[in-house]
């Protein structure tokens, strides 16, 4: 592993200047855990809890009825879709919609022997299998684990059920990357892990991007995502994201918006779901956090560069935020890769 380096507090953004979503999320630490393939044929119907993470699940073959606890409907999934669910509730596959789910035995670490050949994309890897011999249905599936920062973006967007079919442009996009996921895990091959570590915060895009597409903003106007793709607020947001460390004053802000303070506060909350300022500050919290994990930049030079006037401040601050002083985020960001941002 190289040595961290030292710098300043990152600019992000500076591949594709001016989207924001593109800034927010190098920010972000995403990770996809074990994939899953699910091969069925006949009635079948599995019940699985909630996965507590983001899931994504694409159809290679057949059809699936997938049933979210509390939501209106059951939703048919034919090959070629996808879906997203959030992962805070419990969910049934099935081949029909009002068939008695089984629990969902855990995966195995090989296809079961059936009278049929799987798939090419699907051919190994950690399986499941549902009623009789065969393999009509094929699903792939995945679950991302995501940092804090990754989280906003999705808080107030997303729907219980977000449907992909086959002719949005981000479903072939879903179903590749989660093959790619499952080949990268099941055929231990060298730098699997580097490949899954970049393989997730893509698939993460696709989601983000089918959700401002196809998510039902007027249905689910808050969050941090919606405030980020709004194009009356994009100049405003561009003055913070681009100089975090200056005192912006909501006057300031509403001018670069063409907007009335009063307006300017109440469009931004209820898009983003925080008052301007408050997400000034989380942003430069996400920055020193960033910096903080991936370089040895001292900590006045963090503070100085995110506005602060003392090392003292800017530790009150962080601490507040994420509930650890700067020096012992740093030193378990360290002892653990995987440590995720908080607050």
């Amino acid at each position: 592993m190289a040595a961290p380096r030292s710098s300043p507090v990152p600019a992000p953004g500076t591949a594709l200047r001016g989207d924001l979503v593109a800034e927010t999320l190098e920010l972000t630490a995403v990770r996809c855990t074990l994939p899953h393939c699910l091969t069925a044929a006949g009635a079948w119907a599995l019940a699985f809890p909630a996965p507590g993470r983001l899931t994504v699940h694409a159809v290679l073959r057949g059809t699936v009825w997938l049933t979210v606890d509390g939501a209106e409907r059951p939703v048919r999934l034919d090959a070629g879709e996808a879906a997203v669910l959030p992962g805070d509730r419990p969910y049934t596959l099935a081949s029909g919609p009002e068939l008695p789910a089984a629990d969902a035995p855990p995966p195995a670490d090989a296809p079961p022997a059936t009278d049929a050949p799987p798939p090419v994309d699907a051919a190994a890897g950690p399986f499941l299998h549902a009623g009789a011999a065969g393999r009509d249905t094929v699903t792939l599936d995945a679950r991302l684990e995501l940092d804090p920062a990754a989280e906003e973006l999705l808080t107030g967007a997303l729907p219980p059920v977000l449907r992909l079919d086959a002719t949005t442009a981000e479903a072939p996009a879903v179903r590749w990357l989660l093959a790619q996921a499952l080949g990268e895990l099941s055929a231990d091959r060298p730098g699997a892990s580097f490949a899954l570590d970049h393989l997730a915060p893509l698939l993460l895009v696709q989601v983000l991007r089918a959700l401002l597409a196809h998510g039902g903003a007027d249905a689910h106007p808050a969050g941090l995502l919606r405030a980020l793709a709004d194009e009356r607020l994009a100049p405003a947001l561009r003055l913070m994201h681009g100089d975090p460390a200056r005192p912006w004053t909501l006057a300031e802000l509403a001018r670069a918006a063409a907007m009335s303070r009063t307006s300017f506060a109440q469009r931004f909350k209820d898009l983003a779901g925080v008052p301007p300022l408050a997400y000034l500050r989380r942003r430069r919290m996400r920055l020193a956090q960033h910096t903080l994990r991936r370089t040895d930049t001292p900590l006045s030079a963090i503070a100085a560069s995110l506005g602060y006037g003392s090392d003292s401040a800017f530790s009150t601050a962080f601490k507040r935020a994420t509930g650890l002083s700067p020096r012992h985020y740093r030193e378990a960001a360290r002892s653990a890769p995987d440590f995720p941002a908080r607050g």
